[in-house]
């Protein structure tokens, strides 16, 4: 006898209890060996499934959606969903969801680690004495960048931003600005110590600028090479928020002619992909898409997934909604 359970495709390698708890609401089909699928093949994985866990990678398209008139709804276990064309599942009555709140402050400690790292040099100078190459003491031995007392400039002012900005204020002394779409209530600059300037005055002073917004087609190359013309010298560039905000060729030629002091970058363009530029000089830290990447966090971020799926199948409607379908095919 069929099973009259809803079927749910997990589209990428997750933490076996989700998976054994999602069994217990759905047919279950688990990628347990991680296959990374084109759309096609995506496509073909999705044709008899009623909902989707994916974890960013998976690209959900007009296409696809036109291939699985199934699909009722997609879970993102990811706080971003620029793998969404959200209009193309609006129109095609499929829920997308995603994964907020659950990883602000693990991402937040990892940007303000990455920012340390690249203001201090770390990875660099581990290369060096790892080559055998330290032999003796120097004053200006790899001599990096004030972190206490510097200027932090955030370019996003979200959740993640904010945290980041707590962290630099309160516990560094720093100086912190901002530009944002839409700037933010006056307590919450307060409470983050914070003040609002425009992107240019944002990149002028900034010592320190992380990137902390979402990418949609607007943020596109919002860090380029004239905006890295009108940063500091000494300034260094973080970048948590997602590939292609930040012009990577551009950044490259930056690093490599010393026009900006160094980057710290954990997403880029083409990942898994890394532009080869980006591999050839020595002031960068590079690090794989791991600003969320702690077991328990990434444990909550599955979790909020499966939570997506449960209650939108057993309830009607999404704990984390992303778009608001006229009508879904689950009506």
């Amino acid at each position: 006898m069929p099973s009259s359970k809803p079927r749910i495709l997990i589209a990428r390698r997750i933490f076996p209890e989700v998976v054994q708890r999602l069994s217990q609401h759905f047919e279950v089909q688990a990628n347990d060996d991680d296959v990374q699928w084109n759309a096609q093949q995506l496509a073909a994985q999705l044709q008899d499934k009623d909902g989707v866990l994916t974890t960013g990678g998976q690209r959900i398209d007009a296409p696809l959606l036109a291939a699985c008139p199934r699909l009722k709804i997609v879970a993102n276990m990811a706080v971003g969903y620029n793998n969404f064309d959200v209009p193309a599942m609006t129109a095609a009555g499929v829920q997308g969801t995603n994964t907020p709140d659950v990883l602000t402050e693990t991402t937040a400690d990892f940007g303000f680690a990455l920012l340390m790292a690249t203001a201090r040099r770390m990875t660099e100078s581990e290369h060096y004495l790892r080559a055998g190459l330290w032999k003796n003491w120097s004053y200006d031995m790899f001599a990096g960048s004030e972190v206490h007392g510097s200027t932090l400039g955030i370019l996003g002012m979200g959740r993640i931003g904010q945290g980041i900005a707590r962290r630099g204020a309160h516990g560094f002394g720093m100086r912190v600005i901002y530009h944002n779409r839409s700037r933010l209530a006056a307590e919450l600059e307060a409470e983050c110590r914070a003040s609002y300037v425009d992107k240019d005055q944002l990149l002028a002073e900034a010592d320190h600028l992380v990137l902390v917004l979402p990418y949609t087609p607007e943020s596109h190359h919002a860090i380029g090479a004239a905006e890295l013309a009108r940063m500091k010298p000494t300034a260094t560039l973080i970048n948590i928020a997602r590939g292609g905000i930040v012009d990577d060729a551009a950044l490259a030629q930056a690093l490599a002619e010393r026009r900006i002091a160094a980057a710290g970058l954990d997403v880029f363009e083409s990942e898994p992909a890394v532009h080869p530029g980006l591999l050839q000089v020595p002031n960068v830290v590079l690090t794989p898409h791991i600003a969320s990447a702690t077991v328990p966090t990434r444990l909550a971020m599955a979790n909020l997934a499966a939570d997506n799926l449960i209650a939108f199948f057993t309830q009607g409607w999404a704990l984390t909604p992303v778009n608001t379908p006229a009508s879904t095919k689950f009506e």
